[in-house]
């Protein structure tokens, strides 16, 4: 091939919760040339655990990396740099998918940058979107999080106190037994739409935060009670569950826009792709005359193609990761990475 014809690409690689994914990213376009993942979907009832989570990203990742790169139709010539997540996540899986990527840097003498998952999520989201200075809601299975830009960072504004959006559903379709494919949350979206009465659970904002965990027992005693005694149906609990912790979180990200003077909202994680919250948040932006960002599946959920992306911008602007420091941590800040790519 000649250089004039060589594509510039990044190989992104996610696995920090239940899937695995690899995306193939145009360096400074953001094209994305393949982004292929797999979901380990475990029986109803029943959650993802962190070493069996890890064994299926392990036997999975050289598929994912194949289809990838054959997607894409790349050379090894053709990649510029690899991308990972460093974290936020759980151990076990993240540290599976970068033993992977430290090999691969090794055998295909590639450079490595390491990435912030939620950094990921928000990149994706202003790529996808073409939102240039949103508040973003990232709400997802392990994280949730008011944030918006301000002097190179993304600054948290209000967050989860205890468990995250994704998990108080994940753990309600458990006790209603849901299946968990595609996704526990889907299911719930699904049943909500048949519910007919509004039971009444606990609201719980704390100024710019909210709380789930209360509100997760008080549903699972409901349900204890009143499902058996026929009171209420599942589809009943699936509606209220949802128009509550929606409600918090569009009430914490009006406050936001209000604070920050901002009028576009974007929605970003696996809960984001819930049309319920995107119509309720949809009312809300609305009524000040703004406009809401939302996606589909294929990029709100953890994807590979987000962490190329957000790869590809620090590659740009900072430097690559030394194999020394391309470690995980479950515990990463949205607001500790210095966001280098933008000139706002």
């Amino acid at each position: 091939k000649m250089e004039g014809s060589r594509k510039r690409v990044v190989v992104g690689f996610e696995g920090s919760a239940n899937k695995i994914g690899v995306g193939v990213v145009d360096l400074h376009t953001g094209d994305i040339l393949a982004n292929p993942r797999k979901t380990y979907v475990t029986p109803p009832g029943t959650g993802f655990l962190p070493r069996d989570t890890a064994h299926h990203h392990q036997r999975v990742v050289l598929d994912v990396i194949k289809e990838a790169l054959a997607m894409a139709n790349v050379t090894l010539d053709d990649i510029e740099v690899l991308a990972y997540t460093k974290g936020p996540g759980m151990g076990a899986p993240l540290r599976s998918v970068a033993v992977v990527v430290r090999t691969l840097s090794l055998l295909w003498k590639k450079p490595i940058v390491a990435v912030n998952h939620c950094v990921g999520h928000i990149e994706m989201g202003r790529l996808a979107c073409k939102a240039n200075n949103p508040v973003v809601l990232y709400v997802s299975g392990g994280n949730t999080q008011v944030i918006a830009y301000s002097l190179k960072r993304y600054r948290i504004f209000g967050e989860t106190i205890d468990i995250a959006v994704g998990n108080c559903l994940d753990r309600f379709a458990r006790i209603v037994n849901l299946s968990n494919d595609p996704s526990p949350g889907y299911n719930i979206e699904q049943m909500a739409k048949k519910g007919k009465q509004l039971v009444e659970l606990p609201y719980t904002v704390k100024g710019m935060d909210v709380s789930f965990s209360g509100l997760l027992t008080a549903i699972e005693d409901v349900a204890k009670d009143q499902l058996a005694k026929g009171l209420c149906t599942a589809e009943d609990l699936c509606f209220s569950l949802q128009e509550t912790v929606f409600a918090m979180l569009v009430e914490i990200t009006e406050r936001a826009m209000a604070h920050c003077g901002i009028s576009e909202v974007l929605i970003v994680g696996g809960v984001g792709c819930n049309e319920r919250l995107q119509e309720m948040m949809g009312q809300m932006v609305q009524q000040r005359g703004g406009t809401v960002y939302g996606m589909d599946d294929r990029y709100c959920i953890d994807n590979g193609g987000m962490i190329a992306w957000a790869g590809a911008l620090l590659y740009r602007t900072q430097s690559a990761t030394p194999l020394a420091d391309t470690w995980c941590t479950q515990r990463f800040r949205t607001d500790e990475v210095e966001v280098t790519w933008r000139e706002d």
